[in-house]
């Protein structure tokens, strides 16, 4: 622990990769990350310390929950499913549907302190919850170190920060196909993955880059340098209407948070990094495989919403082209991500306590 206090803090990360952008009033440090994963997985952080942020963000599910619908402390479930915090750190946007939460800090509050539904049940406990972490020996020896410049850093503002610092550094860049793509390894990937490849980037067929682009596989990254999601011309470009479902209320996409009719269905497109793994598929959990996702898209969306995104079209795809693009997409899997011992659970048996 020593050692880790009075480390700098080191990304890691492999050759040509940019680094995450890091708020000015959150700077990164060795002790502050290893407090933030102590608390990502506390359990005595919800009302009745049976959950903790890593129950619906799981290493082993790519930090997914597995569900078609995240469920809360008391067994309320949320609207939607349970986003991936891989990579996180270079979203413009966080969470399904909501442009203005830009913020990792601002957004740990959120399942913190949300009452429909709860999600950890903190709201009203925050003084209590406080009082444990400052009794807990392993906190007393964190938190200083954390926020050296604070004389008493025992605060729910520090607790989301810390949250946050961690959140940024679960970064997926170690997958086959980066091993093919950027490393220069020609054996990483199967010849049916580089057939596959060749489909996702295709114009003329699949077209998936069209909103899954660049090397995260998303509608667009941020990073140390690069401009903010505030400032960005455009930026809600990045939100689709797949033609998923009829989207009833209240789960109606970005109309929700702008009141606007033409952004009824509108979600935003995730990261296809470590898609084989995040079942089941889509903003409410309907599809439950990738072979159903690619038949979505194959008929160009399920549901002929008046604000589907007219890139979705028909492109019929033989079997063997299936197999194909199923291929490239388990390439994107980064099996060491799920047992990276830096974002494990530290708490053995703090259920029990």
């Amino acid at each position: 622990m020593a050692g880790l206090i009075a480390a700098e803090f080191d990304w890691n990360l492999p050759a040509g990769f940019p680094r995450p952008a890091v708020p000015p009033d959150n700077p990164m440090n060795a002790a502050k990350v290893e407090l933030g994963r102590r608390l990502f997985y506390d359990q005595r952080m919800s009302v009745n310390g049976t959950e903790s942020c890593g129950t619906c963000h799981r290493q082993a599910l790519a930090f997914t929950d597995g569900r078609a619908r995240a469920q809360g402390a008391t067994g309320q479930l949320h609207p939607r499913s349970s986003m991936s915090l891989v990579n996180v750190a270079y979203v413009p946007f966080l969470t399904w549907a909501n442009p203005a939460t830009t913020s990792l800090e601002k957004q740990a509050l959120v399942p913190m302190l949300s009452e429909e539904p709860i999600e950890l049940g903190l709201n009203g406990r925050q003084q209590e919850f406080l009082a444990a972490v400052r009794n807990d020996p392993v906190y007393r020896t964190l938190f200083p170190h954390a926020f050296p410049e604070q004389p008493d850093g025992y605060t729910l503002e520090n607790l989301v920060k810390a949250i946050a610092a961690f959140e940024r550094t679960i970064v997926s860049m170690r997958s086959p196909y980066d091993r093919y793509r950027w490393g220069g390894d020609s054996s990483a990937i199967s010849d049916a993955a580089r057939r596959g490849e060749l489909l996702f980037f295709s114009s003329e067929r699949a077209g998936c880059f069209q909103c899954h682009a660049g090397w995260n596989f998303s509608a667009g990254v941020q990073f140390e340098g690069s401009v903010t999601a505030e400032g960005r011309p455009g930026a809600l470009s990045g939100f689709f209407n797949t033609g998923v479902s009829a989207y009833q209320a209240p789960d109606r996409g970005l109309y929700e948070q702008t009141g606007r009719t033409g952004d009824v269905g509108r979600f935003r497109v995730p990261s296809l990094r470590n898609i084989a793994i995040t079942a089941p598929y889509m903003h409410d959990g309907t599809l439950a495989t990738l072979e159903e996702v690619l038949d979505h898209y194959s008929a160009g969306g399920k549901f002929h919403h008046p604000n589907k995104s007219p890139i979705l079209r028909p492109f019929p795809l033989a079997d063997g082209e299936k197999r194909d693009l199923l291929e490239f997409l388990k390439s994107l899997t980064d099996e060491e991500l799920l047992r990276d011992p830096r974002w494990s659970d530290p708490w053995p048996g703090l259920d029990a306590k």
